[in-house]
């Protein structure tokens, strides 16, 4: 790898993958859409290329010259206009596709999630083997299944795509998840669902780039690898540590499934309903993946532990 081109570079994973990169010596360009995304590009380490995944024009030349593409943009809701996830989602990965193929890049990796296997029943130690959900809880899944598809069905003639798959994204300067949870408990709106006493998988974010970077390397051309902090953990011990790094201490309030079910199928129509089937499907129950595969194929270690990672954070 010479010359890497992220997108999503302004995004929590986006800038924790251009910062080591940056670190490795290497000069990379991201994609930003706007001037607050171009500021974040810019203290992250990287040279901005002003755009979107709908402009095509300024993704081929953006990533002229550029050997390996790092694609981590989406749209990550759990809730929203279908047009806007397809955009987003679908069509921009298409984009990514397309002119990372006709720039000359050699590789390409997708930042992908396990969400792609969410049914609405529980996922319990999941691997590479299990096929995409038939009929996914809601758009986010449908969405990223689809891009996914769409960067590996690429893989060919010289041109080679991986898609790593985190499972729950965390660590120091969350921008995405921590904050919309935390604010739920600062506001007293917080419980479990069904006391929240199941297992979850975890990712790292610096356990994400080290797959991703991994996967630049080592990644067999057409194929996905699950990516995790080692053993799962109970979902409630560890959001009560997440949270206390904040300096919150969640409520033990806790709500059956079947309810919380209930409110979100009834509550889907709204702009903006209090839960989401989404929701539902990735932590109202046992969500675990087993990431053999990317430990055997691409040396993977998941470096940073989670008693570290927290560390970290309650260091502030």
């Amino acid at each position: 790898m010479q010359r890497p081109f992220v997108t999503g570079g302004s995004g929590f994973v986006g800038r924790a993958l251009i910062k080591e990169l940056v670190q490795r010596g290497l000069p990379v360009r991201a994609l930003a859409r706007s001037d607050a995304a171009i500021a974040a590009v810019r203290t992250a380490g990287a040279e901005p290329v002003r755009g979107d995944l709908g402009d095509r024009a300024a993704l081929e030349a953006g990533m002229a010259g550029c050997d390996v593409v790092f694609h981590s943009a989406a749209l990550a809701n759990d809730h929203g206009p279908r047009a806007e996830f397809f955009a987003a989602n679908v069509e921009g990965t298409k984009n990514v596709v397309a002119a990372a193929r006709a720039a000359g890049a050699r590789r390409l990796v997708h930042v992908s999630t396990e969400a792609l296997l969410a049914d609405g029943r529980p996922i319990v130690r999941a691997d590479e083997t299990r096929p995409r959900a038939a009929r996914p809880v809601g758009l986010y899944p449908l969405t990223k299944g689809l891009a996914e598809e769409t960067v590996l069905s690429a893989s060919r003639d010289g041109f080679e795509t991986v898609a790593i798959r985190p499972r729950f994204i965390w660590g120091k300067d969350d921008t995405s998840i921590l904050p919309k949870l935390a604010d739920q408990v600062r506001k007293g709106r917080w419980a479990w669902i069904d006391g929240g006493h199941y297992l979850t998988s975890t990712c790292h974010v610096d356990n994400v780039v080290e797959g991703a970077l991994l996967a630049a390397e080592r990644g067999r051309p057409g194929e996905a690898y699950f990516l995790t902090d080692g053993e799962p953990i109970e979902l409630r011990t560890f959001m009560t540590e997440l949270f206390r790094t904040q300096g919150l201490e969640p409520s033990d309030r806790a709500i059956p499934k079947w309810l919380v079910g209930l409110v979100a199928r009834l509550t889907g129509w709204m702009s903006s309903p209090p839960v989401t089937r989404t929701a539902v499907a990735l932590a109202g129950h046992e969500v675990t993946v087993i990431d053999d595969k990317a430990r055997r194929d691409l040396g993977y270690v998941g470096k940073k532990t989670r008693e570290a990672g927290l560390a970290e954070m309650r260091a502030g």
